[in-house]
């Protein structure tokens, strides 16, 4: 592992794309809404007032950016990238941009087979078996994950009526070399789900001075002698997880006013 440096990188980070017509002096709304799940993502779209105001842009696709208005409140809304290196992209583009605070919001798969299939999941630390964190801070087994707002969140929650586990999580980038030896490994260390980008959410928003909170819906069972895959596909359980996809508006909500 390449020594960990504390100097500014090469390339900058200046923001969004736009098309003609768009306003390049836009200054994005404070607070940011990620989703990885497309299909919660054009849900929104459709169900909400959006207007693009840019896009994501990458060598093979572009991912609008929306100013969205969830009661009387603007927010930055956009289709998270997968990956920690996909993410923390995503969050260096969008804080050039003007967002100050982001939210984050995906499927995990489970390392507890108690744990409810889409019921939330919160990390508090996670085990960094990615690539990316390394970049934004020293090298350390874990990170501190969701420092802010679990209180704010959780009272959500309970207003909702959804069930919810707190807990270690295990962030990977590679998820076709979830093993049985790495699961047992993190199992006994103490982590309930797995996933791609917690630990790399966590160390870019430190490094960015930037406030955060990451949460999860469960997905897939690691835990048992097959893989139980559960609701992972995106449409299984849609009603459920639209549900899931207000918790994070809600909490949008709430950090707008802080």
């Amino acid at each position: 592992m390449i020594k960990y440096y504390d100097d500014e990188g090469f390339i900058k980070p200046t923001g969004i794309k736009f098309r003609e017509g768009q306003d390049e002096n836009v200054i994005l709304p404070k607070v940011a809404v990620g989703v990885f799940s497309r299909y919660l993502f054009f849900d929104v779209v459709e169900k909400y007032s959006c207007k693009e105001v840019g896009y994501i842009s990458s060598a093979n696709m572009e991912r609008n950016v929306y100013i969205l208005r969830y009661r009387d409140i603007e927010l930055t809304f956009f289709m998270a990238g997968v990956s920690g290196p996909w993410i923390s992209s995503d969050i260096e583009v969008l804080h050039a941009q003007g967002v100050k605070k982001v939210i984050i919001i995906g499927n995990c798969g489970v390392l507890d087979s108690k744990i409810d299939d889409c019921s939330i999941i919160i990390p508090t630390k996670g085990f960094r078996d990615e690539g990316t964190s390394y970049h934004y801070l020293p090298s350390s087994e874990m990170i501190d994950i969701n420092t802010k707002y679990i209180d704010d969140f959780t009272k959500i929650l309970s207003k909702y009526n959804f069930n919810y586990t707190k807990g270690y999580t295990w962030t990977t980038d590679a998820f076709y070399r979830e093993t049985p030896q790495k699961i047992d490994y993190f199992k006994q260390r103490g982590a309930i789900c797995v996933e791609m980008e917690g630990t790399a959410i966590a160390a870019v928003c430190k490094k960015l001075n930037m406030d955060y909170f990451t949460f999860y819906y469960a997905g897939d069972n690691l835990d048992g002698v097959e893989w139980d895959k559960r609701s992972l596909d995106g449409l299984t359980k849609i009603d459920k997880k639209k549900e899931v996809m207000l918790l994070a508006l809600e909490l949008a909500f709430v950090l707008n006013s802080n």
